[in-house]
């Protein structure tokens, strides 16, 4: 991965976290800096986002997306350590099936389902590629902080399209862009990189390696559409009673004034 002379701040909370260096998009190489990653330093890093919380004070309790998933079929990419896969397993769905590019991850969602008498099928991959999920099939696709880390997001959208029903809903949540190009200063908003930059990077983070790309909100609705799903719902304002509950540190008052998380919710057309 051949890395550029250009560096940009890093945000991840709600301040700077190093500094990024910028890299040319070859996706076989993110693919193992990230699977690394996620098999080694991941959730002790960055942690695990599980429903029902979405992202930072966003959750599944309070805006209702899914609804009733009883008898459902659920599949989650990005499964992570399969908490949300239990989540769903608790409210009755007939079927999980989870997608993860790190075998570590996939791992620990499967002690995670089998410690609570739930099961899954389980698929290592990254998930812009073809790996023996069924087609049109799924009443859910969902991704909770997963869906940021692919390196094709129009290839990983049709894909999940090919995997849902017709009229199936696909519901996902990742960090706004807007969040990732500003900081807080002595209660005051700093805008850091632009809000169109989407050039991929490269961070240290707790002595392993992520890469990304912020992308812009429309990229994300664009490639929905493209892939053939229509937008019924998008959440990005924090939620005044969660945020009640936090301290007043840097974070929660940037969340008070600008969006820290997107959550939204498509239909298979």
């Amino acid at each position: 991965m051949k890395k550029d002379s250009g560096q940009r701040v890093n945000i991840i909370g709600a301040g700077e976290v190093g500094l990024a260096t910028l890299v040319d998009l070859d996706k076989k190489n993110i693919h193992n800096v990230n699977s690394s990653f996620w098999d080694t330093k991941g959730n002790e890093v960055i942690g695990t986002t599980a429903l029902p919380k979405y992202g930072a004070f966003i959750t599944e309790e309070k805006i209702r997306l899914f609804g009733d998933v009883s008898g459902k079929k659920l599949l989650e990419i990005g499964c992570g350590t399969g908490i949300s896969l239990k989540y769903h397993g608790e409210r009755g769905a007939s079927e999980l099936w989870g997608l993860d590019i790190s075998e570590k991850q996939i791992e620990k969602t499967k002690e995670c389902l089998s410690s609570c008498g739930f099961s899954a099928t389980l698929i290592c991959s990254p998930m812009e590629e073809e790996c023996g999920i069924p087609k049109d099939y799924f009443d859910y696709v969902y991704s909770i902080y997963g869906v940021g880390w692919a390196t094709d997001l129009d290839r990983t959208f049709h894909k999940i399209a090919s995997y849902a029903k017709k009229d199936g809903v696909f519901i996902f949540s990742w960090s706004h862009p807007m969040h990732k190009c500003v900081t807080i200063e002595n209660d005051s908003l700093i805008i850091k990189k632009p809000y169109f930059d989407e050039s991929w990077y490269t961070v240290s983070l707790g002595g392993g390696e992520i890469s990304l790309s912020d992308r812009k909100l429309s990229t994300y609705i664009n490639a929905l559409s493209k892939a053939g799903f229509t937008i019924e719902e998008m959440v990005e304002k924090s939620d005044e009673e969660i945020l009640q509950v936090y301290e007043n540190n840097d974070f929660s008052k940037k969340a008070q004034m600008l969006p820290v998380t997107f959550v939204i919710k498509a239909r298979k057309l």
